[in-house]
């Protein structure tokens, strides 16, 4: 990806400066231990120490450079990453920054095709989406890190050499110092698309990059367009190609271009070429540039995500197109669906094939986004006569009839996974709606003791980072078997006053949901025993 840094303000504030520390005083074959060694403090470095630090694992956090990344880069995070961030301690403060939008429009010329809302029903307590600038997303979680002692971020600490065992692995790293030496028993990589780790443990990316070009610009300006997600086919601006408008925080405006595939990307990343570019599109010249960056869109990711005792997460593992903002969502669900497995596994609560599930489970995910994100740049960027002809004709029916809106795809926006995976204990009941096994749970409103409105996302943070059962009132008692939160709703706790959550949850008296420590749904019953959850409880955790 070509850029052009045009450091802003808030930027220079998040340098951080280099320190020394003990285990570089090791000497000849002695190295300090670490459980675990996070290697890239980008987005899913930071949130995935955080959540292994909040459940009592100390981890060491490495980045080669001495600051926050350069540019806005990633702006769209979803409702799924702000629970995560949420059970982190976050959320709150990307949504304070954030700019909250839900509403998309797609437009052919200058006529608008259709438009549509990512969040359509009420009673969730966060959006569909936030734009915030990767910069201030990466200095909250640098924040948050400080605050936890079993966290010890280094700076210019960078991995040169791997060396792997059969219980542990050991790098080697460079500092200002000069190198040494630390073991760890789990290295995760998350070390970005260029990953160094990846050529160590001698891995590489399948999948395709594609030809055409994109034009990233963030501008700085005052402007009077609504807080939604706009994206052109064949605009008056820009003839023959494809646009975006998005809006982030401190007036500052994400503009995509699409470029032909000859284009010179060091001409075309100059500011003075792309000034009367974003003019002819805004109908103005008054702004100012922030941060542009060329890309090509690449679908790609590792054969596999386990390496001995080297685990690949974030871009390091898998690379997809930036739209339909599938990118740092899918690593921050890397993040999440790794973090509960690896803290099982370094305390021996499960077996170390539990990390297993984690490769099938975020492979399945990654080949998802790829096959969503091929489709979107097939549709944005056709190869063939015959592609175009078939773009052209979906387009000129689909302010018309629905299902040509439904071919049309600027972007597909990033959606949970959903698991098909050992862990998960098949329904044996019927079910009309609600998330089944394998799927991410969905939030609610509800009522505490107090009468204080509240959600379930909240209750199932405050129950632990732990699995946890949802139950609903009228059922048999169940005392759940060992360390396992309990929600329950209908009871003195908690009261579905809205009646949101018996219809979410296709709630019966009785019915109840066993929750991983990620929030994804293990298995449900319509009558539970204690047998039935204590068989779920051990599939769901690698013990069965």
């Amino acid at each position: 990806m070509a850029q052009t840094r045009l450091q802003t303000d808030s930027q220079a504030k998040t340098r951080f400066g280099y320190r020394r520390h003990a285990d570089q005083d090791f000497v000849g074959a002695d190295v300090a231990r670490h459980p675990v060694v996070v290697v890239g403090a980008g987005p899913v470095g930071l949130s995935l120490a955080i959540d292994l630090a909040q459940r009592g694992q100390p981890v060491v956090l490495l980045d080669d450079a001495d600051r926050i990344g350069d540019g806005s880069r990633a702006i769209c995070f979803s409702k799924r990453s702000l629970e995560f961030w949420d059970r982190l301690g976050v959320g709150q403060r990307m949504v304070d920054k954030g700019v909250v939008w839900q509403v998309g429009k797609i437009f052919h010329g200058d006529s608008l095709l259709y438009q549509f809302d990512l969040l359509p029903e009420r009673g969730h307590k966060r959006p569909a989406f936030i734009n915030l600038q990767q910069f201030y997303a990466e200095a909250y979680l640098v924040d948050r890190v400080e605050e936890l002692p079993d966290i010890c971020l280094r700076w210019r600490n960078k991995v040169i050499g791997l060396e792997q065992r059969n219980d542990h692995a050991i790098l080697s790293i460079d500092t200002p110092d000069g190198a040494y030496r630390i073991a760890a028993n789990y290295v995760v990589a998350c070390d970005g698309a260029r990953s160094s780790l990846r050529q160590m443990v001698g891995a590489e990316f399948s999948g395709q990059v594609f030809e055409d070009q994109f034009l990233i610009a963030d501008v700085k300006m005052t402007a009077a367009f609504p807080t939604e997600r706009w994206f052109w086919f064949d605009p008056p601006f820009h003839a023959g190609r494809s646009a975006l408008l998005h809006k982030q925080p401190d007036d500052v405006w994400r503009i995509d271009l699409q470029l032909d595939r000859s284009a010179d990307p060091m001409v075309e990343k100059q500011p003075e070429n792309v000034r009367p570019r974003i003019a002819r599109m805004l109908g103005h010249g008054q702004f100012d540039f922030e941060w542009i960056s060329l890309y090509k869109f690449q679908c790609r990711r590792m054969a596999r995500f386990l390496h001995g005792r080297v685990i690949f997460a974030g871009d390091a593992a898998h690379q997809v197109s930036p739209f339909g903002a599938r990118g740092a969502n899918s690593g921050l669900e890397d993040a999440e669906n790794l973090g509960w497995k690896l803290d099982r596994v370094l305390r021996k609560a499960s077996p170390e094939a539990l990390l297993e599930s984690y490769h099938t489970e975020r492979s399945q995910a990654a080949d998802d986004n790829i096959r969503e994100s091929t489709r979107s740049t097939d549709f944005m960027a056709p190869n063939s006569p015959y592609e175009a002809r078939l773009r052209k004709a979906v387009l000129s029916l689909a302010k018309e009839t629905e299902f040509s809106k439904r071919m049309v795809n600027g972007g597909r926006l990033s959606v949970p996974s959903t698991y098909e995976t050992s862990l998960s204990t098949s329904d044996d009941e019927e079910w009309r709606s609600g998330p089944g096994p394998g799927a991410s749970m969905v939030d609610a409103p509800m009522a505490g003791q107090d009468g204080e409105p509240q959600y379930l996302t909240d209750a199932f943070r405050k129950a632990g980072r732990r699995f946890t059962l949802l139950t609903f009132a009228n059922g048999a008692a169940i005392d759940p078997p060992g360390d396992i939160g309990v929600i329950h709703i209908g009871g003195q706790e908690f009261s579905d006053s809205s009646g949101l959550m018996v219809a979410r949850y296709d709630a019966k008296p009785g019915t109840a949901y066993l929750l991983r420590p990620d929030g994804y749904v293990a298995a449900r019953f319509r009558k539970p025993t204690l047998d039935m959850i204590e068989a779920a409880l051990k599939r769901a955790s690698g013990n069965s």
